[in-house]
């Protein structure tokens, strides 16, 4: 008799999940609503809670792992009665350091997120979409010549950097033809909140006749209501600029 509850609890007989995005799409701050479609199974099953969690893939030293970084309840000490058929609907908050899976509307390379149930083993993808600054300051920096590589996530934190998330997102980019005799590449990290957010560039230093190329470092802090009124090409380019003069 224990060991059918055992496997009543690992799914045998018991119900079953099925988790409908009204849109896959959002932003970071942003929400996924939809609903769970629980379908009873055999018997009357209470369940003590239904979770929901977003997972990304994240880069660590001893190697890539799916990670969960936000969990919320759909629904607690809900009965389900044999043979029922209940749809629960949900609203899911996105973090404000949520990593962008798209940019342009298009798969960033290397991404990879999603929306897993408890009750499902299954990934439902979704696409988190930049919020209007961080679009626009990668639209010119694509602007200023720099070519998208890819993009990853990191485990770990950035220094003086408040973090919510234990990871941050590179979004990384090739330097323009002009550029090459003094930089390679620049990578590019959004840590967002509610009010704006600090926007590091790493950038990849080539060394001189008497030096060694380094990694130079700039963060800046945007606010989300000067996405619009801001000039951006000239705002990253004299970024560019600082980070050109920058001593190697």
């Amino acid at each position: 008799m224990a060991f059918e509850r055992v496997l009543r609890a690992f799914g045998l007989g018991g119900p079953a999940v099925d988790t409908m995005l009204t849109n896959p799409s959002t932003h970071p701050g942003g929400s996924l609503r939809g609903r769970l479609r629980i379908a009873g199974g055999d018997h009357d099953v209470v369940l003590d809670t239904i979770g929901l969690a977003l997972v990304t893939r994240v880069e660590a030293e001893d190697g890539d792992a799916l990670v969960e970084f936000h969990r919320a309840s759909a629904a607690v000490n809900f009965l389900v009665p044999a043979g029922a058929r209940e749809d629960i609907p949900f609203t899911l908050r996105v973090p404000w350091e949520t990593p962008v899976t798209h940019l342009a509307g298009k798969p960033l390379a290397g991404m990879s997120m999603g929306l897993r149930t408890d009750l499902s083993a299954d990934l439902d993808e979704i696409a988190i979409h930049p919020l209007p600054a961080q679009e626009r300051i990668l639209a010119a920096l694509d602007g200023l010549g720099f070519r998208l590589r890819n993009a990853d996530v990191e485990s770990g934190g950035i220094y003086g950097v408040r973090q919510e998330l234990p990871f941050y997102q590179e979004i990384e980019f090739a330097a323009p033809a002009e550029l090459a005799s003094s930089m390679d590449e620049v990578e590019v990290t959004f840590v967002a909140d509610e009010s704006g957010m600090e926007v590091i560039l790493e950038f990849d230093k080539r060394g001189g006749l008497l030096s060694k190329g380094r990694d130079v470092y700039f963060r800046y802090r945007v606010e989300h209501g000067a996405a619009a009124t801001t000039d951006w090409i000239s705002m990253v380019e004299g970024w560019v600029h600082e980070a050109t003069i920058s001593p190697r």
